[in-house]
C-alpha cells in the first residue's frame, strides 16, 4: 500500500496518479474546484470521499478547508485544499507507519484525524460562550451582541459541516465493499459516534448563546428599568420643594408667613419638612 499525499489540488501529480489509477475525471474535478459538500462516492476500482476539515483562525472565524480521499486496496490518495493546522500536524505524524498497515486502516486513521481536529474549534465556542456570558451578565453592550451573532454563525457553519460528516460516516459504514476490512466496522461506529457527540455539543452551545441573547435583553430593559426608577424617586423628592416655591411665588396677598420677617426660614422650613415626610412614605413602600 503506497500513500500519496498531496498538499495541493493543483499539483501535477494529480494528473499522473489520474492516469495511473483511472480515477474518474468528475473526482478530480472535485479536488481541483473544492467547495464541495461531505461526502462519499464508488469508483471503479476504489471509493471517493469528501471530508471537511474545520479550525478557528486567531480572529474566530471559523475556516472549512476539504480533504479529498481515493481509497483503494493498493493506495491511498489525500489532497488536502485549505490549512488545518490539527489535522495538518496529526497527518505529518502518520506518516512515520503509513506504509505499514492496510489501506483500509490508513484512511480509518485520516478519517478519524478529521474528526478529533473538530475538538478544539469547539474548545474555542465553549471559552467564547463562557466570555459572552460573563459580558452580558457584568456590562451588557453593542459589541456583546455582535460577538454572540459571529459565534451564532460560526456555530450554524460548523453543525452543517458536523452533519454532513456524520451522513458520509453512516453511510461508509454501510457500505458492502471489500475495500473495507470488517474488522474496521467498530471503528468506524466509534468515529459516526464522535461526529453525533460533536453535533449535540453544537446544539448545546447554540441553546447556549440563545440564553446569552435572552439575558442581554433582561440585562438591558433592567437598566432602563433602573435609570427610570431614579429619576422618578429624583422628581418625586422635588415636588414638594417645587409646589412649596410655586405657591410662595404666586402675586397673591396675605400668604401665610409672608409678612413675617423669618418668611424664607417658614418657606425652606415647610420644603425640608415635606421631603422628609414624602422620603419616608417612599422608604415604606421600598421605592429605594
Amino acid at each position: 500500500m503506497i500513500w500519496h499525499d498531496l498538499r495541493d489540488p493543483n499539483d501535477p501529480r494529480l494528473d499522473d496518479l489520474a492516469r495511473q489509477f483511472h480515477l474518474h475525471p468528475l473526482h478530480v474535478e472535485d479536488c481541483r474546484h473544492g467547495k464541495q459538500r461531505a461526502k462519499v462516492e464508488d469508483g471503479k476500482d476504489y471509493i471517493f470521499v469528501v471530508l471537511k476539515p474545520a479550525h478557528i483562525t486567531a480572529d474566530g472565524e471559523v475556516r472549512i478547508g476539504d480533504l479529498h480521499l481515493f481509497l483503494s486496496h493498493e493506495y491511498v490518495i489525500t489532497v488536502q485544499d485549505g490549512e488545518c493546522p490539527a489535522l495538518r500536524t496529526y497527518m505529518d505524524q502518520l506518516h512515520a507507519t503509513a506504509n505499514q498497515g492496510r489501506a483500509d486502516q490508513l484512511f480509518y486513521k485520516i478519517m478519524d484525524g478529521v474528526v478529533d481536529a473538530y475538538s478544539p474549534a469547539l474548545d474555542w465556542f465553549d471559552e467564547t460562550i463562557d466570555s459572552i456570558e460573563d459580558a452580558v451578565l457584568q456590562k451588557p453592550s453593542p459589541q456583546t451582541v455582535q460577538r454572540i451573532f459571529a459565534a451564532k454563525r460560526g456555530l450554524i457553519e460548523l453543525r452543517r459541516v458536523l452533519s454532513n460528516t456524520r451522513d458520509v460516516a453512516g453511510h461508509i459504514e454501510r457500505l458492502e465493499t471489500e475495500l473495507i476490512q470488517r474488522d474496521l466496522w467498530p471503528f468506524l461506529r466509534d468515529v459516526y459516534d464522535h461526529l453525533a457527540r460533536n453535533m449535540d455539543i453544537v446544539e448545546m452551545q447554540r441553546d447556549l448563546l440563545t440564553g446569552a441573547m435572552d439575558i442581554y435583553l433582561s440585562s438591558v430593559a433592567n437598566r432602563t428599568n433602573q435609570v427610570m426608577k431614579v429619576l422618578t424617586v429624583l422628581g418625586t423628592i422635588a415636588l414638594p420643594a417645587i409646589v412649596v416655591s410655586g405657591f410662595y411665588g404666586m402675586n397673591t396677598k396675605d400668604l401665610p408667613g409672608a409678612a413675617s420677617p423669618y418668611g424664607t426660614e417658614i418657606a425652606g422650613g415647610l420644603m425640608i419638612t415635606a421631603t422628609v415626610v414624602l422620603l419616608m412614605m417612599l422608604k415604606k413602600f421600598d421605592w429605594f
